[in-house]
C-alpha cells in the first residue's frame, strides 16, 4: 500500500512538473505573440474611437463595452478555432486569409477618404439623420465590430505566425490569453480615451489648483478625438498596405517588396531608424491607398449596375 501510495504521489509530482512547463511556454509564447501584435494592438485603439465620436456622452461607455463584448466573440469563438483549424490542417491558407482582410483595410481607409474628398457621404448624413439613437448606436457598434473582426483576425494571424513550432494546445492557450490580453488593453484605453473629456470637465469645476488642467483637457479633447479618427484612417491603409506587401513577398512577388526595403533601408542608413520606419510606413499606406481606391472603385461600379448609389 505504501508503495502504491508513493507511485501515485510521483506521478502527481509528475504531472504538476509537467503543468508547470506549459505554463512557461505558454507565458513565453504569449509574451512573443503579443509583442509581435503590438502594432496591430495600437491601430485598434485608435481606429476604435471614432465610432462614439457625436454620441451622447451617457452612452459611450456602454457602447464600448458592447464592441468589446463583440471584440471578444470574434476572437475567442470564431478566430481562435478557425486559426487551430488552418494550423493543423491548412496552414498554406494563412497568407491568403491575411491578404483578403488586409485588403479590406484598404478598401475601409481609401473610402473614408474618397467620401470626405468628394464629399460622397452627404448622402449618408441624410440617412444618419432620419435614424433615432437606438437605431444609430446599432449601425455604430455593427460598423465598429466589423472593422475588429478584420484587425483582431491580423492579429491572432500574426500572434499565430509567431508559435507555430509550439504544440496546438500550447497554441490554443497561447491565442486565448492574447485574445483576452489584447481585448482588455484596447477597450480599457478606448474607454479612458472618450472620457478625458468628461475628466476634464468634472476637474475644471473644483477650485483648487487642476481646475486650469481640466479647462485645458476639455478645450483639447475635440481636436485628440478628430486627430484620433485620421490616425485610424491611416493606420487602416498602412497596416492593409504593409499586410499585401509582405504577402507579395511570401508568394515571391518581390519587385514591390524589393523597393519599399531598399528605400526604407535607405532613408535609416541616412537618416536613422525612426526615418526608415517612417518610410517603410508610408509607403505601406501608399501601396494600400492606390490598392484601397482600386476595390473602392470595383465596389461603386458594382453598386451602380445594381441601381444603388
Amino acid at each position: 500500500m505504501p508503495s502504491g501510495l508513493a507511485a501515485l504521489l510521483d506521478d502527481v509530482a509528475g504531472i504538476a512538473k509537467l503543468a508547470a512547463a506549459s505554463v512557461d511556454d505558454v507565458g513565453v509564447a504569449a509574451g512573443k505573440a503579443g509583442t509581435k501584435a503590438a502594432g496591430l494592438v495600437i491601430d485598434d485603439t485608435a481606429v476604435t474611437p471614432k465610432y462614439v465620436v457625436g454620441l451622447s456622452p451617457q452612452r459611450e461607455l456602454p457602447i464600448i463595452w458592447k464592441i468589446a463584448k463583440g471584440s471578444l466573440f470574434n476572437k475567442l469563438v470564431i478566430l481562435v478555432p478557425v486559426a487551430m483549424l488552418l494550423s493543423a490542417f491548412l496552414p498554406w491558407a494563412l497568407t491568403p486569409i491575411l491578404m483578403l482582410g488586409g485588403t479590406y483595410l484598404c478598401f475601409e481607409g481609401a473610402e473614408k477618404i474618397i467620401h470626405r474628398l468628394f464629399h460622397a457621404d452627404d448622402k449618408v448624413e441624410k440617412v444618419v439623420a432620419t435614424l433615432n439613437s437606438t437605431e444609430l448606436e446599432k449601425q455604430k457598434v455593427k460598423g465598429a465590430v466589423r472593422t475588429d473582426m478584420i484587425l483582431s483576425a491580423e492579429i491572432v494571424a500574426i500572434s499565430l505566425g509567431e508559435i507555430t513550432d509550439q504544440a496546438l494546445v500550447t497554441q490554443a492557450i497561447t491565442l486565448i490569453a492574447v485574445s483576452i490580453a489584447i481585448t482588455a488593453g484596447v477597450y480599457g484605453a478606448v474607454g479612458l480615451l472618450v472620457k478625458l473629456d468628461d475628466i476634464g470637465l468634472h476637474l475644471a469645476k473644483d477650485e483648487g489648483a487642476l481646475a486650469g488642467f481640466g479647462r485645458g483637457l476639455v478645450k483639447v479633447m475635440p481636436g485628440v478625438l478628430s486627430a484620433i479618427t485620421v490616425i485610424g484612417t491611416a493606420a487602416m491603409l498602412w497596416v492593409g498596405g504593409g499586410i499585401i506587401v509582405h504577402g507579395l513577398e511570401e508568394f515571391g512577388l518581390e519587385a514591390i517588396p524589393h523597393l519599399i526595403h531598399g528605400l526604407s533601408h535607405g532613408a535609416e542608413e541616412r537618416a536613422g531608424g525612426l526615418i526608415g520606419w517612417i518610410v517603410e510606413a508610408g509607403l505601406f499606406g501608399v501601396i494600400g491607398m492606390i490598392l484601397g481606391a482600386i476595390v473602392v472603385g470595383i465596389h461603386m461600379a458594382w453598386v451602380r449596375m445594381r441601381g444603388g448609389h
